[in-house]
């Protein structure tokens, strides 16, 4: 086909470039929108550390929190905006963000240049000019933008999730090292009172006062004393450790590391949980990600349906110049015949993955509204087990030492009494700490449960 019309015809090349330039990178809408998730639901603000001066701020902001016992609120800001492993996860789903902007752009235009000489003749030259650009690409453009905005929204979410399980590993840590702290320091204690205790045993038992029985139970205290204090230097280490891990702490903040001497009291009672575990259901943020996933794959099924089918059309505009003979202009149309692939296996395995999905997310409601029944139901058990520790068996055993020591003074009560007494007490509290610590890990694993920060896996890889 030629024509004389002048090649200022590809002005459709023109507006496909102009198309391909209305696509601007979300990355910073995206960490705005996170943002502003995390903030809605308690979270602190984290930070993206990209350049050098805000490393270095991070840098300072944690020697500054480190100079007094670390709190726990300061344990999650710090793990929001120091830890390597929640920026390697930003940069990671900034590269995500730009893929998904990357896949609703337009390819660029083709220019083709070709000069061919006659064999017979070399002043017979033919010159040929072409310009072409992929027309089905144009005309999918809207379809690929709405599945590019699908996949950035599902990204807002999947980052205001990752910050905040960031968040939560931070809080656990946090626990799990004050308690294993306030373990450790009990059990020196108790140590302390069995060597005291078997040293005593020893000496009555030189004395005649004292049974070989009786001392050998003494020394079983004692070498169970010292096992108990093994363990619980070991489990300090490793929560404390863990703790450094999840707030990023190199070797010299790690040693800087100081904590409470105690875990937060208990509150009095907690609020009914029914109507606001229904608000939390209905926010969820896995169930919100997993109706993301939903419409990413509607639009990823029909572009499969057309694209399937006729996976190419381009459009060009060609130029052509012989030596003695006048310009010729044209244009030209490749289409892809689907002779040996109809696109049915793609639109197979589309309606596949949506299907699955539609699975996965009505699989996940019903997990959802399961999983915080039992995460409720936990934090009372563990809330009521732990006051039970706190305001009778503690103090009950508190009174019994004491009032065996107003006996002993009496002479109405021995030694062996008073150290029974003791090892009972040493049980006791450490219970005491234990119960206290599985509350507050409850606590959190319920408010996970009510984000949506559970451990389903969810399937979040890129639409095709």
């Amino acid at each position: 086909m030629t024509s004389t019309r002048p090649i200022a015809r590809v002005a459709l090349a023109t507006a496909a470039l102009a198309l391909a330039g209305c696509a601007a990178t979300k990355i910073d809408d995206n960490i705005a929108a996170a943002h502003a998730e995390v903030t809605a639901r308690g979270g602190p603000d984290f930070a993206w550390l990209t350049t050098d001066a805000a490393q270095a701020q991070a840098r300072d902001d944690v020697a500054h929190a480190l100079t007094r016992p670390l709190s726990e609120d300061a344990a999650v800001r710090i793990a929001l905006s120091h830890s390597p492993a929640l920026q390697a996860l930003l940069f990671d789903r900034a590269a995500a963000s730009a893929d998904a902007t990357q896949s609703a752009r337009l390819p660029n235009p083709v220019f083709a240049f070709e000069r061919l000489a006659s064999g017979g003749s070399p002043n017979q030259i033919e010159l040929t000019r072409a310009l072409s650009v992929s027309l089905l690409d144009v005309l999918l453009l809207p379809a690929r933008a709405a599945r590019a905005d699908d996949a950035q929204r599902r990204l807002r979410l999947q980052l205001a999730v990752d910050v905040l399980r960031a968040a939560d590993a931070a809080r656990r840590a946090w626990v799990d090292a004050v308690a294993a702290d306030e373990a450790m320091r009990y059990a020196e204690q108790v140590g302390d009172t069995a060597q005291a205790a078997g040293e005593l045993a020893r000496r009555m038992e030189s004395a005649g006062n004292f049974s070989a029985l009786q001392r050998a139970r003494e020394e079983a205290f004692l070498g169970s004393a010292l096992v108990d204090l093994a363990q619980a230097r070991r489990a300090q280490r490793g929560a404390r450790e863990t703790l450094v891990r999840a707030l990023g702490l190199d070797s010299n903040e790690a040693a800087a590391l100081r904590l409470p001497e105690h875990l937060p009291d208990l509150p009095a009672a907690l609020p009914s949980g029914d109507a606001a575990d229904q608000a939390a259901l209905n926010g969820r943020l896995d169930l919100r990600l997993a109706r993301a996933r939903l419409d990413e794959l509607a639009h990823a099924q029909g572009l499969a349906r057309v694209a399937g089918t006729v996976n190419g059309l381009d459009v060009g505009a060609e130029r052509r110049e012989r030596t003695g003979l006048p310009r010729e202009h044209g244009l030209t149309l490749s289409v892809p015949l689907p002779l040996f692939d109809t696109g049915d296996a793609g639109r197979a395995a589309a309606n596949a993955r949506y299907d699955a999905a539609l699975a996965r997310a009505s699989a996940l409601a019903v997990a959802a509204a399961s999983q915080l029944r039992a995460a409720d139901a936990e934090r009372r058990d563990a809330h009521a087990l732990a006051l039970q520790f706190r305001d009778r068996l503690v103090p009950l055993q508190a009174t019994i030492v004491g009032e065996n020591l107003l006996r002993y003074n009496g002479m109405l009560a021995s030694t062996f009494d008073l150290l029974a007494d003791a090892r009972e007490q040493a049980r006791v509290v450490q219970q005491a700490i234990a119960a206290q610590r599985d509350f507050w890990l409850a606590d959190a694993a319920f408010q996970a449960a009510a984000l949506g920060l559970s451990d389903t896996p969810i399937d979040i890889a890129e639409a095709r």
